[in-house]
C-alpha cells in the first residue's frame, strides 16, 4: 500500500496573507503543518508515499527530504496549475502503479489520524473507504447523504446540502479508481472532482465504505482553523513532548503545559500558562504573559505584551503593552507599542509585517 499527499496548491489558498513558502508549511505547534500527515501515514504502516506539488510547492522538497526522518521513501510528483484532486491523483498514476492507497489532502489534521482507514481495508478490503463526519456548515465540503449505512448520494460543495457529512479528506482507493478518473470531465468549476469519481466508482457496483472519524478534524482553509488546529495540536501532544531545554528565571511563573525549547529563556517577572510550545533561541521578556493556545517559533521576541491562542512564526516580535489574541505573525513580523495602556489586537499578517502602535493621544 502507498500513500499520497497532496500538497501546494489543490485547495483553498490563504491570501491576502504573503507567507514564505507553502500554506502546508504553516507551523501548528511549531512543526510544519505537512509533517503530521506524513506522520500519519507513516504510523499507518505505509512507507513509500508520493506528494504531489501543485503550483504553490516552495520550501516542501527542501522540509521533507527524501522522507527518512519520517521512515518513509518519498517521491515527488509535480502537478503543476491545480485542474482538481482527482487530476493529481491521475499525475500519480505512473507512481502508485495497481497498488491500493491512501489519500491524504496536506491541509487535514486529525487526532486519529490514517490507521483506523488502513486497518479496516485489510480486515475487508473494499474499492474505497471515505472518512466522513459531522460539520456546521456542509457547503463548504464534500457531503455524502446517507440512509443507514447505504450511500444515497455524494456532491461537491452543493448549494443545498442534503446532509451534514462532510468528506474529511483522507481517501482509501484500490486500483479500480483509475479508470474511473480517466473517464471524468470538468465539473462546472473546471476541476475534476474526487467526490464525482467516488460517486462514479459506487454506482458502477464499487464497494465504497463510509469510515466516521473519531476525535477531532480541522480542514485548515481558513486563518481561524490554524489557530483551532494549533490549539487542538497543543491539547493532544503527550507530556513528553512538554519539557524545559532553556533557562527560566527564579521569579517566573510557569503553569500548565510548557515546552521551552533550547536556547530560550523566560526572565523573572514573565508568566506562561500551558500549553504553549517556545522553539529555539527565544526571549521571553520581563512582564510578558503567554498561552494558552500559543505557539512561539525559534528566536521569537516577547517583550511586555501579552498573548492567548496565536501562533507566531520564526523571528516574530511582540514590544510593549499590547495584547495579541487570536492572531498568526508570520515570520519576522514586528507588533509594537509605545503606549501607557495596553491595547487589544486580533490580526492575521505575513512575513516582515510591522504594525506600530504609536504614543497615547
Amino acid at each position: 500500500m502507498k500513500g499520497l499527499i497532496l500538497a501546494g496548491g489543490h485547495g483553498t489558498r490563504l491570501r491576502p496573507l504573503t507567507f514564505t513558502g507553502n500554506k502546508h508549511m504553516i507551523p501548528i505547534a511549531n512543526e510544519p503543518m505537512l509533517f503530521y500527515g506524513l506522520r500519519h501515514l507513516a504510523s499507518g504502516g505505509l512507507r513509500e508515499v508520493g506528494i504531489v506539488l501543485g503550483d504553490e510547492h516552495e520550501g516542501i522538497e527542501e522540509a521533507v527530504g527524501d522522507g527518512t526522518p519520517f521512515g518513509l521513501k518519498v517521491t515527488y510528483i509535480h502537478q503543476g496549475a491545480p485542474k482538481g484532486l482527482a487530476h493529481a491523483v491521475a499525475c500519480a498514476r505512473e507512481f502508485l502503479a495497481d497498488d491500493p492507497f491512501v489519500m491524504y489532502l496536506g491541509d487535514n489534521l486529525l487526532e486519529e489520524g490514517t490507521a483506523p482507514l488502513v486497518a479496516q481495508y485489510r480486515a475487508s478490503p473494499a474499492d474505497a473507504i471515505i472518512g466522513v463526519t459531522p460539520v456546521e456548515h456542509p457547503s463548504s465540503y464534500g457531503v455524502v447523504e446517507m440512509d443507514g449505512d447505504a450511500i444515497v448520494s455524494i456532491a461537491e460543495k452543493p448549494a443545498q446540502p442534503k446532509s451534514n457529512l462532510a468528506l474529511i479528506g483522507v481517501y482509501l482507493f484500490s486500483p479500480k479508481i483509475h479508470p474511473i478518473i480517466a473517464g471524468l470531465a470538468p465539473s462546472r468549476r473546471g476541476e475534476l472532482e474526487i467526490t464525482d469519481a467516488i460517486w462514479k466508482l459506487h454506482q458502477s457496483g464499487g464497494r465504497v465504505a463510509v469510515r466516521r472519524v473519531n476525535g477531532w478534524w480541522k480542514d485548515t482553509g481558513r486563518p481561524e482553523d490554524l489557530l483551532a488546529a494549533n490549539d487542538l495540536v497543543l491539547r493532544s501532544l503527550p507530556p513528553e513532548r512538554f519539557r524545559n531545554e532553556g533557562t527560566v528565571g527564579p521569579r517566573a511563573r510557569l503553569r500548565g503545559s510548557v515546552r521551552i525549547g533550547p536556547g530560550s529563556t523566560v526572565a523573572d517577572g514573565a508568566e506562561v500558562e500551558g500549553p504553549v510550545v517556545l522553539g529555539a533561541n527565544v526571549t521571553v521578556g520581563a512582564g510578558a504573559h503567554i498561552g494558552p493556545g500559543v505557539a512561539v517559533g525559534d528566536r521569537c521576541t516577547l517583550e511586555g505584551g501579552t498573548v492567548h491562542r496565536s501562533i507566531l512564526m520564526e523571528g516574530a516580535e511582540i514590544r510593549g503593552p499590547v495584547t495579541v489574541t487570536d492572531s498568526i505573525l508570520g515570520r519576522a513580523a514586528r507588533v509594537t507599542s509605545r503606549r501607557t495602556r495596553p491595547e487589544a489586537l486580533t490580526c492575521v499578517v505575513g512575513d516582515a509585517t510591522v504594525i506600530e502602535l504609536g504614543p497615547d493621544s
